[in-house]
């Protein structure tokens, strides 16, 4: 029997970059929360590995399977499993590649996910983890797909207090924007950690306090790619929206709405006046 899974967007609802490693990677602080937009991965029982990619950004990702983090996560689970890594599997590419909401990451953990159940495999959680980590920093938080603190290079996962319900809006204008280039592009001075252990019981509560936070990659991304900052203005003057920031790394930006009508409205104008952007309207998972 095959197998489904969400692979949702994940959000970093604020980032600080407390440090850097001598490596040169650098640390971070950063409240993460997954949306119900997202890619989905399918996986179904074959003699040999197999990986198809359809949905609107499939053709983003035509190049070598050995690179795709699907790939790559069935291939490493087969290896830790001891057993051939047989699978049809296929990508439904929603969400905008390079574009600092996780797809890749939030892919590979889906497939793990997928594949686990698909060969009734039981992996120990330390393990599904350790093979998270290998794919990348932000695999292992895509694992459970909860709202979650980062710290480290993103590899340090804790819980994080419940949210409350919250319609989101999430806009990109359609230029790719890798990781790597908007760390060098950072000039600004570290931030301080800003965890708080309240559960916020409303939208507006939760705008409070991610108000006072803020995504220490944002001016940084804006230099690379200019659009960023007529995506942050076209959200913050929606009907509505209670914040407005950029997704991560970029390009993606996102606004929070208290109603889901609000957003989905919000949506509808935003495509109007901007055709060529990417946006999409949803919620933040619980």
């Amino acid at each position: 029997m095959s197998q489904r899974e969400a692979a949702p967007a994940k959000l970093n609802l604020y980032l600080h970059v407390v440090g850097r490693r001598p490596d040169g990677y650098h640390l971070l602080d950063s409240l993460v929360a997954f949306a119900d937009i997202g890619d989905a991965i399918a996986a179904a029982p074959a003699d040999t590995l197999s990986l198809a990619i359809e949905g609107p950004f499939a053709a983003a990702l035509d190049g070598p399977r050995g690179e795709n983090l699907v790939w790559r996560a069935a291939s490493e689970l087969a290896r830790h499993l001891g057993r051939a890594p047989g699978a049809a599997l296929t990508l439904t590419k929603n969400l905008p590649v390079a574009s600092g909401i996780g797809g890749g990451s939030s892919d590979a953990a889906a497939a793990l996910r997928a594949l686990t159940a698909l060969w009734q495999a039981h992996p120990e959680a330390s393990a599904l983890a350790t093979i998270a980590a290998r794919l990348g920093a932000d695999v292992p938080v895509c694992l459970d797909a909860r709202t979650a603190w980062l710290g480290g290079i993103g590899d340090r996962v804790e819980p994080a207090p419940v949210l409350p319900p919250v319609a989101i809006v999430l806009a990109n204008p359609g230029t790719p924007l890798p990781t790597a280039a908007v760390f060098k592009r950072r000039r600004a001075p570290f931030s301080p950690p800003a965890r708080f252990a309240e559960a916020p019981r409303s939208p507006v509560r939760l705008v409070e306090l991610l108000a006072v936070r803020r995504n220490d990659l944002t001016a940084a991304a804006i230099a690379l790619v200019p659009a960023i900052g007529n995506v942050l203005a076209a959200l913050e003057a929606a009907n509505g929206a209670l914040l407005a920031r950029m997704c991560g790394s970029g390009a993606t930006c996102f606004a929070l709405f208290a109603a889901a009508d609000q957003a989905a409205a919000a949506a509808d104008r935003l495509r109007a006046a901007h055709p060529r952007w990417w946006v999409a309207a949803g919620r933040l998972l619980a």
